[in-house]
Parts: C-alpha cells; sequence; structure tokens
C-alpha cells in the first residue's frame, strides 16, 4: 500500500512544496507592518501545524496499540516521532528568525513558545525512551503511553495566544472564520501547509516501510518479497 501511496505523494508534495515556497519568496506583497520579514510565515507556520497534526497521529496510533496491541501501531508511532521532531525544530528555528526582527528577540517564554518546546522535547523523550529500553514489547507500551500523556499539551499550544496574554499573534487561517490576510497572502499560506502535510505523509511512509521490514526480517514473506526485488 505504502509503495502506492508514496508513488504519488512523493511528486505532488515536492511540486507543492517547491511551487508555494517560489510564490511565498518572490511573489507575495510585503506586509505594511513587518516587510519582507513576513515571508517567513510561509515556511513557519505550516510547520508549526504539521508538528502538532504530526503529534495528533502518533497519539491515536499510540492509543490502538495500547488497546488492541496492533504491533502495526507501534511501528507507526516509531516512524513518526523523528520526523515530528524535525518539523517541531523547523517550527522553533522560524519563530525565532521571525520574532528577531517582529519583537526584538530569538526568544522569550511565551506561552506558545514554551509549550512548543514542550511539544520538541515529548518527540525527543519518545525517541530516547524507545532507544533506553532493550525488549521492543515494554519500549512500545512505555512510549505509547507518553504519547497519549503528552497529548494535554496540544490544546495549550494552540489556545495559549487566548487564555493567557502571549505576545504571538493569534492564527492567521482557521476553519471557522475568515481570513485576516488578503487573499494573495493567504492562498500561498494554504499551499504550503498542504504539501508539508503531504510531504509528512510521504516521509512517514517511507519510514514506516523500511520499520515494517525491519521488524519482519526473519519471516517468509520479507525474504520472498527482498528475493523479488
Amino acid at each position: 500500500m505504502t509503495t502506492v501511496w508514496q508513488s504519488w505523494l512523493l511528486p505532488i508534495s515536492l511540486i507543492l512544496l517547491l511551487g508555494g515556497a517560489i510564490w511565498a519568496l518572490l511573489f507575495v506583497p510585503q506586509d505594511y507592518q513587518q516587510g519582507h520579514s513576513v515571508r517567513i510565515m510561509y515556511i513557519h507556520v505550516p510547520a508549526a501545524a504539521v508538528a502538532q497534526n504530526a503529534y495528533v497521529m502518533m497519539a491515536v496510533a499510540a492509543a490502538v496499540f495500547l488497546v488492541w496491541r496492533i504491533k502495526l501501531a507501534d511501528m507507526a508511532v516509531q516512524a513518526i516521532a523523528p520526523v515530528g521532531a524535525s518539523i517541531t525544530f523547523l517550527a522553533l528555528m522560524t519563530g525565532a528568525i521571525w520574532g528577531k526582527p517582529t519583537w526584538g528577540t530569538w526568544w522569550i517564554w511565551d506561552a506558545r513558545l514554551t509549550s512548543t518546546l514542550v511539544l520538541f522535547f515529548l518527540y525527543i523523550g519518545m525517541m530516547a525512551l524507545r532507544a533506553a529500553m532493550v525488549r521492543q514489547s515494554n519500549a512500545g507500551r512505555a512510549c505509547a503511553i507518553l504519547a497519549v500523556v503528552g497529548v494535554v499539551n496540544l490544546p495549550i499550544i494552540k489556545y495559549s495566544v487566548d487564555w493567557w496574554y502571549t505576545l504571538h499573534q493569534p492564527a492567521s487561517i482557521t476553519l471557522t472564520e475568515k481570513p485576516s490576510m488578503p487573499m494573495e497572502m493567504w492562498l500561498p499560506l494554504l499551499v504550503m501547509i498542504v504539501a508539508y502535510h503531504l510531504f509528512l505523509f510521504t516521509v512517514w511512509f517511507s519510514r514506516l516501510r523500511n520499520e515494517i521490514l525491519l521488524r519482519e526480517r526473519e519471516t517468509d514473506w520479507v525474504k520472498t518479497w527482498v528475493m523479488s526485488r
């Protein structure tokens, strides 16, 4: 299944990423307050959205593994953690680059920034916990529990700008309200958000394929599949 999905997900995601980046960096008008520095939004906002959604996917897979003990769900958790950590790191770095000209500082212990940093540590903790445990079954159960418990951080990230006074601006695009930006600015942002999510699935499927083959390498079906390649 992942072979079929990757064959069209990868080219579509790369085309959208390249086209959206060129559109955003070269053709989008500069902001009347932030000037050209607003262009970092087209890298930062999709990365932040994907970082949170990747964790939701990981937590759902973890819950499935805890309830039904499905091995594939544990593989999905393991496959997505490094991808989520990388995307979260990108969101933090681009946020710092955006914050310097906007707020006058690279970092501030703002509620949303701090909770996003916690999200990054949750991903790193998942990877470290699995690496530290010898038995695969115990590692999977411990990581699944951590993933499910860590979900409480996601509402804090999303609603922190509403619950507390923060420097971080509210969401530019929501499902329930009209975008606060003109169409020539929010449309390429939407393209980049879609492109980031497609790329997330592309990398996740690739890592999941490798994890399946690694864990099942002693089975007959994997040996047969390898010989047929």
